[in-house]
């Protein structure tokens, strides 16, 4: 049986129409004769949706209880044995009622397209696995209900269902998307059009991602190499010279003037080592992200090869490299290098060679060995003892036949020289050697002439090998150095990142590491002329000693004194350098996030508040109106009993709406800074005690269950606020035969007041939704509020320090747990 086709039609946002769409699309397909049911979809109260439900085949859903709640979902089994061509499956990230048969909708959707039978579904952007975070930035919601990216990537095909924003937001205000009491609370959350803007902007980058994926896949299996111009991109190679930002800048340009094209920045470095310009290549990395473009590092023997197959990888229209800086005879001698190799190979991208004022601006390294002066002078001393003693053994056996075995015995002691001193003294080992040669060993003896011009030639040959290789093992012990050095640097950065993570404080630790790398006898870090961070080694000083001044970000210096670094060393100082600028914008960051945390508190509770303000007071206002208009009335002849019921109506509406006017305002001019939160050590039992009280409620009408529990920090009258609100929630969900149970109690140094209830409880879908303003589980009724009690009592808890939370009652029920900072005992 040929697996089934998915089709997804993916939003943005919730309203946008994937669901309308969906149906509407099932209708042309019924129409056309196609066998297509429903298998689950929800209308979300809207009529237009409901409507095109009523004219399509529905498979009966699964009914059952979970906690007193019937849930009902989607039934494979009954779609399998129905064999449709095409179902109907609504909300693809959708988590199934516990007990079902899988977890997840998106697995049930995985069995019918097993069963072969195609699947129609929908999803919206947040609720994909790796934007999830993504969106929570945007929004400041978490979800909890997602789909794995590989789920999605499996469909057959994907249609991105969209609507401008501010269409979308004039569709809630009239009421299409969600009820008249949840649009205020949507508009001013959630659906704030800098949010649409966003999410739509994530939806399309997201479809147009995997519509490049799906592009690169099919010219794959075609076998396509050449590429194709889909998208303009611009693929810039940045080598680490003082060339980048030129080069850069210039692509940069070229990819503003082929209309907003792609700027993709690459590095390709050796495979066994590290770059050697990387404070050049940060600030080219730098700069490259400031105009809008990533950076890219890859590692590659070849990096012409490389360079196009990053190209050729990204689908890049344009190639920008720099002008070689070679000079003509390197050129000359060894070809066109990078560049030449590039354009040889580019195919259909176009290459641009930009100039700039670097060319030819390499020197030659200086002339000096890889080895240290003790091993080279042991080679001199090497030569001196060996040269001698093979002289005179081979005088001793000289004869007509024994030229080359001579010439063979002084080549070993060249390249034994060589391996102990390196290339200067093997090449004057050799000179020397030739020169005995000639003088001991070459007919006429003891002259520096020769009567056979072959033995000449074999004198050069002799000493042409012998530089050469000394030469190579010079190279080889560079090379070894070298390795050792990149190792070292290696171990260095990994240093640095491992005294930024681990150490509290990430200033002192880099200064620290700073010192001991380089040997400095002082390092000091100044920020606004005052320093701040300093470490010193007294033994370390010397007179020889320089000082070194290297600014660090915006208004800080970093006080150097210790012995001249090299070139190579100054990378690695430039590494520490660009992370001690990270770790003050990074303090720096922390500190002003610290300082605006309260403003943010209070413009939370403030914005809660006001809401409570705007909703809360209609029921005690609206109750009391009714009352007062129906005493005035003239035309109504009321009883003394009617007339005293009405008096007590208006007398607790009023005083109901002075409690919760007076409380509301003062907690806003709390949290707006007019007044601190008093926040003091507490009796938890007295808070319970007095909770009790306000509400009224008779010895029998809780369990209690009060442990022994140090004071708590908090302010009074929020604590108590927050106990009210949850306590009412749980007297008003508990069943008649089990009251609510507050137990209090100590966890991890701070005090724990848990509310247990046996109700209903909260789905998991409901437990982040449910601290929101305006969330209720059941219709409005005379008893219920408009659901504010769970979102104040968890911005009192945040506001003095503690948090507020949701957890499963076990053997069925909802417990909140309200936990508060334990008061430090004094000594």
């Amino acid at each position: 049986m040929a697996r089934g086709r998915l089709r997804v039609f993916l939003g943005a946002s919730p309203g946008v129409g994937k669901t309308y769409a969906m149906l509407e699309e099932a209708h042309r397909l019924r129409t056309a004769g196609d066998d297509v049911v429903i298998g689950v979809v929800e209308s979300h109260g809207r009529a237009a949706t409901a409507q095109l439900i009523d004219g399509l085949e529905a498979v009966p859903l699964i009914e059952s209880k979970h906690r007193g709640v019937t849930l009902r979902e989607l039934d494979v089994d009954a779609v399998v044995r129905r064999a449709p061509r095409i179902a109907l499956v609504d909300e693809l990230a959708h988590s199934n009622a516990p007990g079902s048969a899988r977890e997840k909708r998106w697995m049930d959707v995985h069995a019918l397209l097993d069963a072969g039978i195609d699947v129609m579904t929908t999803v919206n952007i947040q609720h994909i696995e790796s934007l999830t975070d993504v969106v929570e930035r945007i929004t400041g919601t978490s979800q909890r209900e997602t789909v794995p990216d590989a789920v999605l990537r499996e469909a057959d095909r994907i249609e991105l269902v969209d609507i401008a924003p501010q269409a979308l937001r004039d569709r809630l205000t009239e009421g299409l998307v969600y009820p008249a009491e949840r649009i205020d609370a949507a508009l001013g959350n959630y659906f704030r059009l800098g949010n649409l803007t966003a999410l739509r902007e994530l939806a399309l980058l997201w479809l147009a991602d995997e519509v490049d994926d799906a592009l690169r896949k099919y010219r794959a299996d075609q076998g396509i190499d050449a590429a194709w111009e889909t998208r303009e991109r611009v693929v810039v190679a940045v080598t680490g010279g003082p060339e980048g930002a030129t080069v850069i800048r210039r692509a940069a340009r070229i990819a503003a003037r082929s209309g907003a094209a792609e700027l993709l920045a690459v590095h390709v470095s050796e495979p066994d080592g590290l770059t050697s310009s990387g404070s050049t290549l940060e600030s080219d990395e730098r700069l490259v992200r400031s105009l809008g473009g990533t950076f890219h590092r890859i590692q590659s023997g070849t990096p012409a090869s490389a360079l196009i197959e990053f190209a050729r990888g990204v689908d890049a229209s344009q190639l920008v490299i720099g002008v070689s800086r070679r000079s003509r005879l390197a050129a000359l001698l060894g070809g066109q290098g990078v560049s030449g190799a590039v354009m040889r190979t580019a195919g259909d991208i176009d290459v641009h060679i930009v100039s700039h004022g670097e060319r030819a601006a390499r020197r030659l390294p200086p002339a000096r060995g890889a080895l240290g002066w003790k091993r080279r002078l042991a080679g001199f001393v090497l030569a001196a003892i060996l040269l001698p003693i093979v002289t005179v053994v081979l005088g001793a056996l000289r004869s007509s036949e024994t030229l080359v075995t001579d010439v063979l015995a002084f080549q070993t002691v060249v390249v034994m020289v060589a391996l102990v001193g390196g290339i200067w003294p093997a090449v004057t080992a050799a000179i020397v050697g030739g020169t005995l040669l000639n003088y001991f060993f070459i007919e006429p003896l003891y002259t520096f002439t020769a009567h056979s011009g072959r033995d000449l030639v074999a004198v050069g040959i002799f000493i042409s090998v012998a530089v050469m290789v000394s030469v190579v093992v010079d190279q080889a012990a560079r090379r070894s150095r070298a390795s050792r050095r990149s190792a070292a640097e290696a171990r260095t950065l990994m240093g640095i990142a491992g005294a930024v993570i681990s150490g509290s404080d990430a200033l002192a630790a880099l200064v620290d590491r700073l010192r001991e790398t380089f040997g400095f006898s002082s390092v000091l870090l100044l920020e606004a002329g005052t320093v701040t961070h300093s470490s010193r080694d007294a033994d370390r000083a010397s007179e020889r000693d320089v000082e070194t001044v290297l600014p660090v970000g915006d208004g800080a210096s970093l006080y150097l004194r210790g012995a001249p670094l090299s070139p190579s060393e100054r990378n690695i100082l430039g590494a520490f350098v660009a992370q001690l600028a990270a770790a003050l914008v990074q303090r720096r960051l922390a500190l002003e996030a610290e300082e605006a945390r309260p403003l943010a508190e209070a413009d939370r509770m403030r914005s809660a508040l006001l809401a409570a303000v705007g909703h809360d007071v209609r029921r005690p206002l609206a109750s009391a109106t009714a009352a007062v208009t129906s005493l005035a009335a003239t035309d109504v002849e009321l009883s003394t009993g009617d007339r005293s019921e009405l008096l007590r109506t208006a007398e607790e509406s009023l005083e109901a709406l002075t409690e919760l006017l007076t409380n509301l305002l003062d907690v806003s001019r709390l949290q707006a800074g007019a007044m601190g939160v008093q926040v003091t050590a507490v009796d938890a039992h007295a808070l319970v005690s007095e909770s009790l009280d306000e509400l009224g409620l008779s010895p029998g009408a809780v369990t209690l269950d009060l442990g022994e529990v140090p004071l708590v920090r908090a302010d009074p009258v929020l604590a108590r606020r927050a106990i009210v609100n949850v306590l009412a929630n749980a007297l008003r969900y508990s069943p008649a035969d089990a009251p609510p149970v507050i137990s209090v109690s100590t966890w991890q140094g701070r005090v724990q007041v848990r509310i247990i209830d046996r109700g209903p409880g909260l789905a998991p879908a409901q437990r982040v939704t449910a601290f929101l303003p305006f969330q209720r589980t059941t219709d409005t009724d005379n008893t219920a509020g408009l659901g504010l009690g769970l979102a104040l009592s968890r911005g009192f808890a945040e506001a003095m320090g503690g948090t507020l939370d949701a957890e499963d009652t076990p053997g069925g029920g909802l417990t909140m747990v309200l936990e508060l900072p334990a008061e430090e005992p004094t000594s």
